[in-house]
């Protein structure tokens, strides 16, 4: 278990419950995270816990705004040190990746959200991000069809969703086999290969 100070400022108590959300959903089924596992983690009263979320619900909303803020802050500073479209969208793309290799919990989360028959806040902030992304990745195939660097050919809107199911299935694999350094490994050579698929041909 984790202690931290008692008297915390309420945005810093907020960021630190979220945080231990990320960490406890990397070692164990999300759905299954209690506010008593959490207060446990945290080293605090479940009675402390409320004082800041008044559901798991808001915890979750929180954690998901968390997750959307820097992840896309990531990708987006990745793909504006890129010089062109192309390595903009390789730049993405592994920014992803690393993001998702340093916090494991995350990509658990986000695929129990989405599974959830009931349109919950957080399910919605999860369908906000991935809608979100796929604009960015989508405009950015577009310059690089503009630019001559890619197919004119290329369907963006499929190009930008085949995207984020590469990054989607190196997920469920690595999970599957327990090894979230699989992501990293395996990341380039499928990137390489869908860099073939959308570029301009000889």
């Amino acid at each position: 278990m984790r202690t931290h100070p008692k008297h915390l400022p309420a945005d810093e108590r907020r960021a630190v419950t979220v945080e231990a959300v990320v960490k406890l959903a990397a070692e164990s089924n999300p759905s299954d995270i209690t506010t008593t596992a959490i207060a446990k983690h945290m080293g605090v009263t479940q009675g402390a816990l409320f004082k800041h979320f008044p559901t798991k619900d808001s915890i979750l909303q929180a954690v998901m705004e968390w997750v959307a803020e820097r992840l896309l802050s990531r990708v987006e500073n990745a793909a504006c040190s890129a010089s062109t479209p192309l390595a903009a969208i390789e730049a993405m793309f592994l920014a992803h990746v690393e993001f998702v290799a340093e916090h494991p919990g995350v990509p658990r989360m986000l695929f129990g959200e989405l599974q959830r028959a009931e349109l919950t806040a957080p399910k919605r902030m999860a369908q906000a991000l991935v809608r979100r992304y796929g604009e960015r990745l989508r405009a950015l195939i577009e310059q690089g069809k503009a630019a001559g660097e890619l197919s004119q050919a290329v369907d963006g809107e499929a190009a930008a969703t085949l995207l984020v199911g590469m990054i989607q299935g190196l997920v469920m694999q690595s999970l599957l086999e327990g090894d979230v350094t699989r992501v990293r490994r395996d990341a380039p050579r499928l990137f390489a290969i869908y860099r073939r698929g959308i570029g301009c041909q000889p």
